[in-house]
């Protein structure tokens, strides 16, 4: 049973993650006729990214289950977002965090979650890396009583916040305008987005395409382990994580990092300041839209901003390359299609039942 404290501070933070808007991003490929595909602003959640949905679905479980009891530490490995989404959230429930990070990831994501008031601890290649990084924070854990680890990786409440919340919103909002999704793609990182949108539109529209999304620089899912180096943070860790089930999606589309870079830079001088796995998720997109033919529903995410890549190449000159999709497409703005509802709802929470059916046309 939570206490007062915790469920107010639950509801409160509820109101701050989710509910984002879907944007319909306009272009022109090599100067052809106009064309559409869409994405879930998921930057505008409280910390920036897509992972605050995770982060607070899974501590609000842990809480419920009594996992996490009050004051006990929250430590969990991250390449980033997550860390930052723990940090912010678990300080907000009243909780001290500990995040386990690469030392290579952008100064400002060690920066944020310390501002947040968590600790951090920045693990070496000589180290182990990522894998150095989860093997620190498990060691963490088991010499800290009333510890919690979230496991986002193998934790299968990760894909359950997406299927219970980005996808029904998603399909909500693309109902509202008459329009059925054709396929959905995203990046991977933990997979939970992937796997969790994915395995609820599965269910909601038969025979849609799910497409996962990687650097073809360094090409992880497709050979099972780390190949290479790449700059898109946030996807293409050092493994498969146990929660991506590569046989109930369609093919990988590989997307390399220096256009992605162009194309975040390109979607950033149309006014949409996302970050580097944005322009690769919308390169994907595009991709399938011309594949799947002109009647295609394409739509994807857009999992964080650009203002955690200040100091990357995000912001750097990219060499042209004759292979690069980006130049080829000319943007011709975006517009906002629609938040879901005016009034917040969580599809695992009882109470938004109602809400959620009117929503999507299903009863609960």
């Amino acid at each position: 049973m939570l206490d007062d404290r915790t469920v107010h501070r639950l509801r409160g933070l509820r109101v701050l993650v989710g509910n984002t808007p879907l944007l319909a991003i306009e272009y022109r490929l090599d100067g052809g006729p106009p064309r559409a595909v869409y994405a879930k602003a998921e930057h505008l959640n409280l910390t920036g990214s897509i992972k605050d949905r995770m982060a607070l679905h899974i501590l609000r479980r842990a809480c419920e289950t009594g996992a996490l009891r009050p004051g006990g530490l929250i430590i969990e490995a991250t390449s980033g977002n997550t860390g930052i989404s723990f940090a912010a959230i678990g300080r907000a429930l009243g909780h001290p965090v500990a995040i386990f990070m690469p030392d290579w990831m952008s100064e400002e994501r060690k920066a944020l979650i310390r501002s947040f008031g968590a600790a951090i601890h920045l693990v070496s290649k000589d180290d182990g890396g990522f894998l150095g990084s989860i093997r620190l924070a498990e060691e963490l854990a088991a010499q800290t009583p009333g510890a919690f680890l979230p496991r986002q990786f193998a934790n299968d409440e990760n894909p359950v916040a997406h299927a219970t919340s980005t996808g029904p919103e998603l399909l909500a909002q693309l109902r509202s305008q008459g329009l059925a999704p054709t396929a959905f793609t995203a990046g991977v990182g933990t997979g939970g987005t992937i796997m969790g949108v994915g395995r609820y539109l599965q269910r909601e529209v038969p025979g849609i395409k799910v497409h996962p999304v990687e650097p073809a620089n360094s090409p992880t899912l497709s050979t099972g382990h780390k190949v290479g180096r790449h700059r898109i943070q946030g996807i293409s860790d050092e493994f498969i994580p146990p929660i991506v089930q590569l046989d109930a999606l369609d093919a990988i589309i590989a997307v390399d990092d220096g256009d992605a870079i162009r194309m975040a830079q390109a979607l950033a001088h149309q006014g949409l300041g996302v970050g580097i796995s944005s322009g690769a998720n919308f390169l994907a997109a595009v991709r399938l839209r011309e594949q799947l033919g002109d009647a295609a529903v394409v739509v994807t995410v857009f999992p964080d901003s650009n203002k955690k890549y200040l100091t990357t190449d995000l912001l750097r000159d990219e060499p042209p390359h004759p292979d690069h999709l980006a130049p080829r497409i000319e943007l011709d703005g975006f517009r906002g299609v629609n938040r879901v509802c005016d009034v917040c709802f969580d599809a695992s929470d009882p109470a938004s039942a109602p809400a959620l059916a009117t929503l999507t046309g299903r009863r609960p």
